[in-house]
């Protein structure tokens, strides 16, 4: 039997995916279920609530990745956006949902907000100060938290992964 716990070998160098993936799951760890999280029971950030269908207790590592490649890295359009970039918009579109994590990113891009990575959000994002991106960024998902009710009870966790996030950005930028 294979410990799933255990993290995955350095990914490949062109893999960008799983670069930005294995940050992720540094975030969501394995399982858990606590009774005040409005998104229910998760096993490596996978939540019952966004997968009702899903036998999580049969969810590998793997099968996680696999699915964040298809529902979360593809419709982001991880590939076709500045590294540092494509890991903030994933981790936020994880643990936000893609619509909300795209919308901010054309929110502070300046771009018309309409969920969808297209040309036009695209160009803007090769263009952008990527410091100044990154940073009104993870301010935006900081000012989404704080407004939460359930800040109180996991602010603080939030908070660490979004320093984590810029943590991660200071040496993607290095």
């Amino acid at each position: 039997m294979t410990n799933t716990n255990k993290p995955a070998a350095s990914p490949p160098a062109g893999d960008r995916f799983a670069r930005a993936i294995e940050r992720v799951l540094e975030h969501e760890g394995g399982d858990a279920d606590d009774p005040r999280d409005p998104g229910g029971k998760t096993r490596w950030g996978i939540s019952q609530r966004a997968y009702p269908f899903l036998d999580l207790s049969t969810l590998t590592r793997e099968g996680a990745i696999a699915l964040y490649r298809r529902d979360t890295w593809t419709p982001i359009r991880g590939d076709a956006l500045p590294e540092a970039i494509a890991f903030q918009v994933l981790d936020a579109a994880v643990n936000h949902g893609v619509l909300r994590a795209v919308g901010w990113l054309q929110q502070v891009l300046g771009v018309r907000v309409d969920g969808v990575v297209g040309p036009l959000t695209r160009a803007a994002a090769s263009e952008a100060d990527p410091v100044t991106l990154i940073l009104a960024y993870n301010a935006a998902r900081l000012d989404f938290y704080v407004r939460l009710r359930t800040f109180p009870t996991f602010g603080r966790g939030w908070t660490r992964r979004i320093a984590a996030n810029l943590r991660f950005a200071a040496q993607d930028l290095a």
